[in-house]
């Protein structure tokens, strides 16, 4: 289970008179449950990836916590990691290396034998629908290709919670099918909790059990598909959605947005 409560950060842009200091999330918050997929949804610049950075503690927030499975993210931060599968995209794959080799590597990083980092290959192999990419190199594979491999490598010491930022960005038909049974699988027989951002409609209609929209930075609504389309009472997810998300208020800058920053 993943809690996030209230996280804020701002970051500094530009330099010299003109740098100032730009809001990038103003109050996320949510609770991604065990066995479900938790959707982030929200346009371009909502604040999806921050939050999700601060999750994985590659980014601290200025304010708020993290939770994952009772520990402090800013606490024990090597804890909380080793209890989370993070893949915020598909590059960062050794392309002299076969996909098997790639994934046994990070296993043996995160202290796998050889025998048992071998035995966790085949076994996401199969999860992921692998089997005929293991022994190939990854230099020339597709982005679907590159994007299985990937996650089998963030998968590989067997996290409870995995995140995922906007995954199928730059996947055709079938590679993002593929991903969605993937997950649905994890979900389902592993007791996963899954949490991924992305402004696709589609995706969250047929994956998220849950749904977190956000704007300008904030947590605006959350709920299944059917509870928020109830909450803005339209059968139309997209319009639900554009209800909620610019809804007067919901979208509006933070005060502290775009503030000139103090010299």
């Amino acid at each position: 289970m993943i809690e996030v409560e209230g996280l804020q950060r701002r970051f500094a842009q530009g330099r010299g008179r003109r740098a100032r200091v730009v809001q990038a999330v103003a109050d996320a918050r949510f609770v991604a449950a065990d066995g479900r997929i938790t959707g982030l949804l929200g346009s371009n610049g909502a604040g999806k990836t921050t939050t999700l950075r601060m999750v994985a503690a590659l980014v601290a927030p200025d304010a708020g916590r993290v939770v994952v499975d009772g520990i402090q993210v800013a606490q024990r931060p090597a804890a909380a990691l080793a209890r989370l599968g993070v893949l915020s995209d598909a590059r960062g794959l050794y392309p002299r290396l076969t996909a098997r080799e790639n994934i046994v590597y990070f296993a043996r990083l995160h202290g796998l034998t050889e025998a048992a980092a071998q035995q966790r290959a085949q076994t996401l192999a199969e999860t992921l629908e692998l089997q005929p990419l293991l022994d190939r190199r990854t230099e020339g594979f597709s982005q679907g290709e590159r994007m299985k491999t990937a996650l089998a490598r963030a998968l590989v010491h067997d996290p409870p919670n995995i995140i995922l930022d906007e995954p199928t960005n730059g996947l055709d038909v079938m590679a993002t099918r593929a991903l969605r049974r993937a997950l649905r699988r994890l979900r389902d027989e592993e007791g996963k909790c899954i949490v991924f951002s992305t402004h696709v409609m589609q995706e969250v209609q047929r994956l998220c059990d849950h749904v977190v929209i956000m704007a300008a930075g904030r947590t605006v609504a959350e709920g299944s598909v059917a509870e928020l389309c109830a909450r803005a009472r339209t059968d139309d997810f997209e319009q639900a959605f554009v209800q909620l998300a610019f809804a007067p208020g919901a979208a509006s800058p933070s005060p502290l947005q775009a503030v000139p920053e103090a010299r």
